[in-house]
Order: structure tokens, then sequence, then C-alpha cells
């Protein structure tokens, strides 16, 4: 996006280790740009049910993962006030998170900046689900910031 400000950046959280990077360098390009951030993370509760395992999850287990979410979501949003943010809004999804980073969230959200970890997957979930961050850089509807992580880190 040249010659312009970003006004509604999307840091995309998995809760990996590369959170903690992505969401830095997101704060730090709301900061520049006075803009709004939405913190979103996707769960998939099918993964553990369709195809991957025969587990499935009961009400109260689906309910404590999802509450365990938000309050890790809530410590995200802490963080980015805490560093300035005067806008933040965190998201919880449903759904393939190639589909909801890439498109989905951004069109109902207007974002023109998608910020995300070059992974947060192993090599052999990559081999099985694809690159999340490859499908969003591919194909989605705004600028895509790809924050990467030394391996020691």
């Amino acid at each position: 996006m040249a010659d312009s400000q970003y006004k509604n950046i999307l840091v995309a959280s998995d809760g990996s280790k590369a959170t903690s990077k992505v969401l830095e360098a997101g704060i730090d390009i709301a900061i520049r740009n006075h803009a709004h951030l939405d913190i979103l993370t996707i769960t998939q509760v099918d993964q553990l049910t369709d195809g991957y395992s025969n587990a499935v999850l009961s009400d109260e287990q689906t309910y404590d993962a999802v509450h365990r979410t938000q309050e890790r979501m809530e410590d995200l949003k802490q963080k980015a006030v805490g560093a300035g943010v005067t806008d933040v809004s965190i998201h919880i999804r449903f759904g393939n998170p190639k589909r909801v980073i890439a498109r989905e969230f951004p069109k109902d959200h207007h974002n023109d900046l998608i910020v995300i970890g070059a992974t947060g997957i192993s090599g052999m979930e990559r081999f099985m689900v694809g690159s999340v961050t490859s499908y969003v850089n591919r194909n989605a509807l705004s600028d895509v910031m790809v924050v990467r992580i030394a391996e020691n880190d």
C-alpha cells in the first residue's frame, strides 16, 4: 500500500511461539498508523472430530477450550493496550483458518493489512493441513506481512 496508511490491521494469532513476535509487529504498525487492531484466532474444534481422530469433545470440554482461548486473547489485547494501541478488538472464529484469515474476516472487518507468522505448526502438520501462511499470502484481499522468528526464539 504505497503512499497510504493502514487503518485496520489484522493480527492472526495461532497460539504458537510466533504469536508474541507477530503481535509485536502488529502493535508497532498500529501505533505508527493510529490504526484499529483486530487480534484473531481460529478455533478448529471439528479438526478433532472430522478425520484426524475419533475423539469427540463434550460440551464442557468445548466450553473450557473456548474459555481458555478467550482468556489468552484478553491477555494479548491487554498487551496491545499497554503498548499504546488505543483501538483493539479480539475475535475468536470457528472454521478453516486459511479462508477465514485470507478472505472472510478481512472482508467483514475491512482490514487493509494482515500480520501473520511464517509458520506456527510443525513440518508434519504443515504437510497434512497445508501452510496457512502460504495460502493467506497468495489469496488475501489485503496486504500481508509475514513475520519470521529465529529457530531459537
